[in-house]
């Protein structure tokens, strides 16, 4: 009959040898954390000392053996000890974006762990999950879609690492999404933010901080390539073609502003397709043209927009900017991201919305329709010639 199997981080029988006269060696066999059976033995004057000592290097023993907070994980682990859990393993994946990382943290530790912070997640089942979500979506469906995604990231784990039989986020009900129609300006409106940013940069501005001559530059730079502002403020001087037979502007780049580290430039956009060369009209080209002549630094790598020591601008200030010079001129409710949701309608109303899905980066144009496209709610006039023609009164 074959031996039990040992349970893994428990030793068998200890038994004893002598080496050599005056020595004695204790042995025993220790099933370690990656299932594997080893000798472990240590050696002293008498049997009770070699004892001591070998209990003392199986009960140290950490071979293969996880990071104790790892390790001690059980369905009665409190919440808070899941989220630093989940932390550590995305840590150790390595998979997501610093600015991901930083993201889903804040959300844990804002939305979600101050509901769930007393309780064990074996007390965290369907029912508290969907109440739970439903309370935060009255609030805002964007908090609740939000706190639902890091939920079900950390439950998945627990499930993953057989903490937990299954992922109470699984089952919770179906968020709906608010009916809510794209903003997108008309061209009166983009032309009286125009006006407005020119007066204030040509220094008619009684407040605020000093116009740089950027501003301006950034939403033609945002009308004439649809890309969100941190892609606007990543361009380089070497993205630049202003003087080929199409004039272009390559976005691969975004900007990042990471808690606790200076504001950078990062190689990839919000996903890796969203690189993409873009031809641009001719009054993004004109105001390119006037932003390089101005730039101080020459090399390739010098971005197209930036603060006065050549570092990156932060999206944060740009919107601020913005949202200063056009409350100065009673223009109020505008973002950086309005103007993309503007020229994918604009696109789509002249051309289609493949057109427009290929121009902002989407590989999917149900989510251009979704959230970037204005429904253009004039029905067609031939129903007015048609009902003419049944109608109208003879005479």
């Amino acid at each position: 009959m074959s031996r039990p199997r040992l349970t893994i981080g428990t030793y068998g029988d200890i038994w004893f040898h002598t080496p050599r006269p005056g020595r004695v060696e204790a042995r025993a066999h220790s099933r370690d954390w990656d299932g594997k059976n080893r000798l472990v033995q240590a050696t002293a004057d008498t049997q009770a000392a070699a004892e001591r000592l070998l209990k003392q290097k199986l009960l140290d023993r950490s071979l293969f053996n996880p990071a104790p907070a790892q390790s001690l994980l059980t369905a009665d682990s409190t919440f808070g000890e899941l989220v630093d859990y989940w932390l550590n393993d995305l840590d150790l994946e390595g998979r997501i974006s610093k600015t991901t990382r930083q993201l889903y943290e804040r959300n844990m530790r804002k939305l979600v762990l101050p509901a769930f912070k007393g309780l064990t997640l074996r007390e965290v089942g369907v029912a508290r999950c969907d109440q739970f979500i439903k309370q935060l979506a009255r609030l805002s469906y964007n908090r609740a879609k939000q706190a639902r995604v890091v939920l079900k990231l950390a439950f998945g784990l627990a499930v993953r690492h057989e903490v937990l039989p299954r992922n109470p986020m699984d089952n919770i009900a179906r968020l709906q999404r608010p009916v809510r129609t794209p903003d997108a300006l008309t061209p009166i409106e983009v032309n009286a933010i125009r006006a407005a940013i020119a007066h204030w940069e040509s220094g008619h501005s009684p407040t605020g901080p000093k116009p740089d001559g950027q501003l301006g530059a950034i939403v033609e730079v945002m009308l004439g390539t649809s890309a969100r502002i941190g892609e606007v403020l990543a361009i380089r001087r070497r993205d630049v073609d202003i003087t080929g037979r199409i004039p272009s502007i390559r976005l691969c780049g975004t900007i990042i502003s990471l808690k606790g580290e200076p504001t950078a430039r990062q190689d990839h956009p919000k996903t890796a397709k969203s690189c993409r060369t873009v031809a641009i009209p001719t009054f993004t080209a004109e105001a390119v043209r006037q932003r390089l002549s101005r730039m101080r630094d020459g090399s390739p790598d010098a971005l197209l927009f930036s603060s006065r020591e050549g570092t990156p601008l932060t999206t944060a200030n740009v919107r601020r900017q913005l949202r200063h010079v056009l409350n100065l001129a009673g223009i109020t409710g505008v973002s950086p991201h309005m103007f993309r949701r503007t020229v994918a309608t604009a696109i789509n109303e002249q051309a289609n919305v493949e057109l427009a899905a290929e121009l902002l980066g989407h590989t999917d144009p149900r989510i251009t329709i979704q959230h970037y496209i204005r429904r253009n709610e004039m029905v067609n006039p031939d129903t007015a010639r048609l009902l003419d023609q049944v109608f109208a009164p003879k005479r």
